[in-house]
């Protein structure tokens, strides 16, 4: 697939500003039933409530730009699909010494075909002072964001 532009990812932002997000929800869940249930998994209990929520708004604007891109909808993932990406990718950043979230979160972005949408990501996930997204919860939402890529880029 070719890159998804930033400016795709700006327009798909900017449309769910206006949006019902329980409707984006019910029809993410409705379209792609194994991205809801991947983010609402046991696996990300440990998440706190904002951050879920913030996961699955990122979710929803990654499937969207996508969807955007390609001018279609996507066909039904794959819930097995995901965790083995996410599998992958673990292993990946296990290979990683560095400290600091975004030097560890480099290994990623090497030749990787969609740079934008990882960006994007990342610059949700960073800490400042109005960040939801705690320490503990940073790294673990990368990896499986990252994995919903690998997986919707296809």
């Amino acid at each position: 697939m070719t890159l998804v532009s930033e400016n795709t990812i700006d327009a798909v932002v900017e449309s769910l500003e206006t949006a019902d997000f329980e409707a984006e929800v019910a029809v993410l869940g409705d379209e792609q039933p194994a991205l809801l249930a991947y983010v609402m998994s046991e696996e990300f209990e440990l998440l706190t409530q904002d951050e879920r929520e913030l996961m699955l708004y990122i979710i929803i604007v990654l499937w969207r730009s996508v969807e955007r891109h390609n001018g279609a909808a996507l066909d039904p993932l794959s819930i097995n699909a995901l965790e083995d990406a996410e599998e992958r990718n673990w292993e990946r950043l296990d290979t990683v010494t560095l400290k600091h979230f975004r030097d560890r979160m480099t290994v990623f972005f090497d030749d990787y075909g969609q740079e934008d949408l990882l960006a994007f990501v990342e610059d949700t996930l960073v800490e400042d002072d109005d960040s939801i997204v705690t320490k503990e919860g940073r790294e673990p939402m990368f990896v499986a964001l990252k994995s919903v890529i690998d997986i919707i880029c296809q």
